[in-house]
């Protein structure tokens, strides 16, 4: 992969599943049979490859910043056009991400980041989707809240 080109494959395993074979060999079962909801859809696995993408980046940036995350979850949503082929047209990102001593600042840079320059599933897909994004902040430090 040194030259950047990356090969995968895809088989039919009848009924509505395929697997996915990855550059490195991992098997991903996908579900195309929505009511047997068995795996993933290729669709759903889209979101999905965009939350990871994107989510490493934000950890990792604010961790090469010194600041301590304990916790961290992307939350997708998707918009998708009515008609075939039903693209996604907008896709938005929530990032929670938890830790001690983060800012405001470092999580909106770090997330800014990932959209504009690592984030290679957000590269793909923009312009053609519309991604944004918004976060919240959990401090470890703060009291708790509740009984």
């Amino acid at each position: 992969m040194a030259d950047g080109h990356m090969q995968a494959s895809v088989r039919w395993a009848g009924d509505g599943m395929l697997i996915g074979f990855s550059p490195g060999g991992h098997a991903v079962p996908m579900e195309t049979k929505r009511e047997r909801g068995s795996a993933a859809s290729p669709v759903e696995l889209l979101l999905l490859s965009l939350g990871g993408c994107t989510g490493v980046d934000v950890v990792n940036i604010l961790e090469k910043k010194r600041m301590k995350v304990t916790a961290y979850e992307a939350r997708l949503s998707g918009e998708r056009s009515p008609e075939f082929p039903k693209k996604f047209t907008k896709i938005h990102v929530h990032h929670a991400v938890r830790g001690t001593g983060l800012t405001a600042h470092a999580v909106e840079q770090a997330i800014e980041l990932s959209e504009k320059k690592y984030c290679s599933v957000s590269a793909s897909l923009q312009p053609a989707v519309e991604i944004t994004s918004s976060y919240e902040i959990i401090d470890d430090a703060a009291p708790a809240v509740g009984y």
